[in-house]
């Protein structure tokens, strides 16, 4: 049973990974291309994409709610009451989406200063958020609809549509900062236009691929009538489960602009690093997301024993892979640096980053892993206490002492986010550990008992 139960994540993981390694393409061909204008437009773009990170992780507290409660509503066969979660998710993250734009609008100059962003940068990041933050609703949509899909299980379409959106964005980036074919060179604001085209072409795919496969009907009812009762649930799993991406994403800002007092060069490495050592992560983090719909599926069916014994053979693996990848790219760094760059400087600092790298990923994935998990069963409220206590209380304070106070610089910064990952991973191993999640469950199946082995 055990081995169809990973055969399961697999079945819903090797989709997810190569659509996250696809979305993960997006960023790093931006990079690339960018690279060959100026290391002001990476470290622009760079910047921009932290805030929209940011964003999208607000949008994620409706959409990550709402798969975890779709998913153990289909674990308890109790269908029914899917389609009002999936009208509510949709409309209320358009609503924010809306909101978000507009702010991101009206407040790019003084996002940028508030960075201590250079002054050649702060122009190119003005002119990428009035494209890219006006159309973050269409991004809000296309997080709310791909999700609703990969936790019914439809994985395998999600990671087409992302291969056609990275098409579609590439070729746009070729046109635009290029001038092929006699395409105006627009740069940054090409990056920007062929970024905002391919996620809207994405979301009126997926929105059709929801209504055709989705077990159940959406009807215009659903969207119109948010029933608080809905919504309240929703909530009560989004905001805690956003909270701990929410307050790393911003002790991650706050800890690049301490990195903006040395200017576009280390900026621009940062960037760099992020863009290869995401890589490492996208691996454990496809496969928590695999383990995160099984265990919400066993959890819903009361199969709790199962869901326990499940996470930790996942995260064997996730380590497994992490570590070897990790060690391969430290040590062919020079190599990958030059696809970006000539910089002996920025070069060097780098291959530094990555051999810390070795050190920080396998902490991460065991984060990455379990963490999802303990969504996934209801566990939502201590991983955000963990999440919020040691990026912001530990985090912020100690890369300002390292890398600016002891002039550590990036590579202060790097220690700190390890110390940062493997403190939490010691931590939830415990709390998985000790089962405590098991009393979190939001749903029981209508047609049976819990029932958790002792063993």
């Amino acid at each position: 049973m055990r081995d169809k139960l990973t055969k399961q994540v697999f079945h819903i993981t090797w989709p997810v990974l190569i659509e996250q390694l696809l979305f993960m393409l997006i960023g790093t061909a931006d990079t690339f291309m960018l690279a060959h204008v100026s290391g002001a437009a990476v470290a622009a773009v760079g910047a921009c994409n932290q805030v929209v990170t940011l964003v999208l992780l607000v949008f994620n507290m409706i959409s990550g709610g709402t798969a975890v409660l779709i998913a153990q509503y289909l674990g308890a066969k109790r269908t029914g009451e899917c389609a009002r979660f999936t009208g509510a998710s949709i409309s209320v993250n358009f609503l924010v989406g809306i909101l978000a734009s507009a702010l991101l609008i009206v407040f790019r100059h003084l996002i940028a200063v508030a960075m201590q962003l250079p002054p050649s940068v702060i122009g190119l990041t003005n002119a990428y958020m009035v494209i890219v933050g006006s159309t973050m609703f269409i991004q809000a949509l296309l997080g709310a609809v791909s999700s609703v899909l990969r936790c019914n299980g439809f994985t395998r379409m999600t990671m087409l549509v992302s291969l056609g959106m990275n098409a579609v964005h590439i070729i746009g980036n070729y046109l635009f900062i290029y001038g092929a074919f006699g395409v105006p060179k627009l740069g940054v604001t090409g990056v920007a236009i062929s970024t905002s085209v391919s996620r809207l072409l994405a979301l009126a795919v997926m929105l059709g691929l929801m209504y055709r496969y989705v077990p159940y009907r959406v009807e215009w009812i659903d969207y119109l009538r948010v029933r608080g009762a809905a919504l309240k649930q929703m909530l009560a799993i989004g905001i805690p489960s956003a909270g701990e991406p929410l307050a790393y994403d911003i002790a991650q800002l706050v800890m690049m602009s301490f990195m903006g007092i040395y200017g576009a060069t280390v900026l621009a490495t940062r960037v760099y690093a992020m863009n290869l050592m995401f890589y490492i992560a996208t691996f454990g983090g496809a496969l928590g997301f695999g383990t995160q719909i099984v265990v919400g599926h066993l959890c819903g069916a009361g199969r709790l024993h199962d869901a326990y014994v499940q996470v930790w053979k996942t995260l064997r693996l996730a380590l497994c892979i992490s570590v070897v990848i990790a060690l391969s790219m430290a040590f062919t760094a020079h190599d990958l640096f030059r696809l970006f760059t000539t910089d002996r400087d920025v070069i060097r600092m780098g291959t530094h980053l990555l051999f810390i790298g070795i050190v920080l990923e396998p902490g991460r994935t065991f984060n990455l892993v379990i963490i999802q998990s303990m969504r996934a069963a209801g566990d939502v409220k201590f991983p955000v206490m963990m999440g919020i206590l040691f990026p912001i209380c530990m985090g912020i304070p100690l890369s300002y002492v390292l890398g600016v106070h002891l002039h550590m610089g990036l590579s202060g910064v790097w220690w700190t986010i390890c110390m940062d990952e493997w403190c939490r991973a010691v931590i939830m191993s415990i709390r998985w550990r000790s089962r405590a999640w098991q009393s979190k469950v939001l749903v029981r199946p209508l047609d049976s008992v819990d029932v958790v082995p002792t063993a």
